[in-house]
């Protein structure tokens, strides 16, 4: 796949910050067991999908604030689109509206946390350098625990 060149569509798409291209989670957005997990580095670049031990912590305030939105846009809807009905149907109703987006806000949550905080940046021309061998020491040299 082609690699995004805005930072708000890669965001969007759920793909790697540094190369656009790989993807931030390993499964589909509804498989109910497996939704919020996130391979420990992209597959396309290497980079790491978690900065720092507890990165994603702060995704949960993020979290909050598109689970305030989806409240108060589903309370909206059904007050003009169902002449406000009683205070249970609204109880239901945001309740499984709550539920059925879970999975997305987690995800979009993580991505708007790695992006805006997780101090990864673009880089259309990203190389990935060959992993470092272990230094060992020229033969007849006497070794380091001698």
């Amino acid at each position: 796949m082609a690699s995004l060149d805005s930072d708000t569509a890669a965001m969007l798409a759920l793909r790697c910050p540094r190369c656009h291209e790989g993807r931030l989670f390993t499964s589909s957005t509804y498989n109910l067991t497996k939704f919020a997990d996130m391979p420990e580095v992209c597959a396309v670049c290497g980079q790491a999908t978690e900065p720092e031990p507890g990165f994603y912590f702060g995704a949960m305030f993020v979290s909050y604030a598109f689970s305030v939105v989806i409240f108060a846009l589903t309370a909206v809807a059904l007050y003009f689109l169902a002449g406000d009905p009683a205070v249970w149907v609204y109880v239901v109703a945001v309740g499984t509206a709550a539920a059925a987006f879970t999975p997305l806000s987690l995800r979009y949550s993580r991505s708007f946390m790695l992006y805006w905080f997780g101090g990864i940046h673009y880089q259309p021309n990203w190389v990935r350098y060959p992993e470092r061998k272990p230094r060992t020491a020229p033969a007849g040299a006497p070794s380091p625990a001698a």
